[in-house]
């Protein structure tokens, strides 16, 4: 069977047209789940090696062995020649032709190799005892339940929304564990779309977006598209496809529009924004006139109200601590910067009550707190005038108001590039195709947002705003699409 993905930057979902209706899986109570993983056991990483007492000790026989051996091999080849030299003058030149000149390696050499196979074995003794845990990754909890569970047991891998990271610059090592933490969560989806769907899932077209989140460019997005091809193939797929997300938000559309007319689908979501115009409805096929995108959603705002508001709090513009400690900080998705932010030590000497509370974020989990109470503010503010977000976990009676008028100060800069590419759009369509959109289909979990909507009615003043399924207009359309492509 045939399954649509939405494996999105927040949130994930699935669905199948079954019998001509679309059917979402549930992922526990719910028909979506957000897009994070927690592993019980600690995945091996590198970048952790520190030489130890034990370890600097198994460095200095290692180095011990290395001189020993370099300085017999030396000796060795004295004693050769010293006997070569004692050959019959047609034999002699021969012999020491044959007798290889040992290396005469620095101290500093050897203790680079000792080093670095030191290292090998202490990771390789990682893998083991990783491999060796109760089922390993095996155990990985999915969803809301991942970031509770993170929070409760206070140890293991927390990893949240991987795809932001998949078109940026990563080691191999990296790579590897990206593709397999993408395709831990897709066999997760592949498994329980089977059992609902009482069949056996090896086909699936996912939710791509026009722009990638990238810093390779175009080569980012290939990359992307390589790395989930990936990690579908180690989850057991045995066929995918790619379909652009506003492209198949067209599609879920047209099923449901009984008259035909031309249509702008914007699907706001975490990580990107993307905008496709098509003829849809009535019996004919839908058409794809264009498709736009641009590389910012939720997580842009989420990231400013979290520098703009709650950072402050830690001593950001008041304190001579580097404004990017504190954008590591407030990055969660970024699993990289937010070790930097977790390993750095030079808060004792930031002044009270800053540093102490920058020493209290460091401790495991209290980043993800912080980033769900930053999430929560946006949604509360999103609807109603005020909120509060309590900071106890941080420092006791710790807490921050704010107020309809900081969101819109914090997503201002999103609205800006928002409104730059709807304008952008609209004026291409208006030289090239002369016909403006009849309606705009909002979907993406930021369509919910009524700035966001003021934003588009702006932009589109005349079109008839249609809102969609913030969270599954994506998903129908794939549904739909592979309902096609069978």
């Amino acid at each position: 069977m045939k399954i649509g993905i939405d494996f999105g930057t927040s949130y994930s979902a699935a669905a199948a047209l079954v019998d001509g209706e679309v059917r979402t899986i549930r992922f526990g109570d719910e028909r979506q789940f957000r897009t994070t993983v927690y592993f019980p056991e600690a995945v091996p990483d590198p970048s952790q090696f520190e030489l130890t007492d034990a370890l600097e000790a198994e460095v200095e026989a290692q180095v011990r062995n290395a001189r020993t051996q370099q300085t017999r091999a030396i000796n060795e080849a004295q004693a050769r020649r010293e006997h070569a030299a004692r050959l019959p003058a047609e034999q002699r030149e021969a012999a020491l032709a044959m007798i290889p000149t040992p290396a005469q390696r620095s101290e500093q050499d050897l203790r680079r190799d000792a080093v670095r196979a030191v290292r090998r074995q202490w990771l390789e003794l990682q893998v083991r005892e990783a491999r060796a845990s109760a089922a390993s990754l095996q155990n990985a909890v999915y969803g809301e339940e991942a970031v509770e569970a993170y929070l409760s047991e206070g140890f293991g891998n927390l990893v949240q929304s991987p795809k932001s990271m998949l078109g940026y610059q990563l080691a191999p090592h990296v790579r590897q564990t990206i593709v397999g933490i993408a395709g831990y969560i897709l066999e997760h989806i592949r498994l329980t779309a089977g059992q609902q769907l009482g069949a056996n899932v090896r086909r699936a077209v996912l939710g791509r977006p026009v722009q990638f989140r990238s810093s390779l460019g175009a080569a980012g997005g290939d990359q992307a598209l390589e790395i989930m091809t990936e990690a579908a193939a180690s989850a057991g797929f045995d066929e995918v496809s790619f379909l652009e997300e506003p492209v198949a938000a067209a599609l879920g559309y047209h099923a449901q529009s009984a008259d035909r007319h031309r249509t702008l689908v914007v699907d706001i979501g975490g990580g990107t924004t993307d905008i496709t115009l098509a003829e849809v409805g009535g019996p004919q096929a839908p058409v794809v006139l264009g498709s736009w995108g641009i590389a910012r959603g939720g997580v842009d705002v989420d990231l400013s109200l979290s520098l703009s508001r709650f950072m402050p709090l830690f001593g950001k513009g008041r304190t001579r601590v580097p404004a990017h400690h504190y954008v590591e900080a407030a990055t969660v998705h970024d699993v990289v910067r937010q070790r930097e932010f977790q390993r750095r030590d030079s808060y004792r000497e930031v002044d009270a009550p800053f540093g102490p509370r920058l020493m209290s974020l460091q401790q495991a989990g209290n980043t993800t707190r912080l980033s769900r109470a930053v999430e929560s503010t946006k949604i509360q503010l999103s609807t109603q005038g005020d909120s509060q977000a309590t900071l106890d976990y941080i420092e006791r009676d710790l807490a921050l108001a704010s107020t309809a008028d900081d969101l819109a100060r914090a997503a201002d800069p999103f609205l800006g590039n928002l409104a730059e590419l709807l304008r952008e759009v609209g004026a291409e369509i208006t030289a090239e195709l002369g016909e403006a959109p009849a309606a705009v289909f909002l979907t993406g979990g930021m369509s919910r947002a009524p700035y966001v909507r003021e934003t588009v009615r702006q932009c589109f003043p005349n079109a008839r705003q249609v809102a969609g399924d913030a969270s599954l207009g994506v998903v129908s359309g794939l549904a739909f699409a592979a309902a096609r492509e069978v």
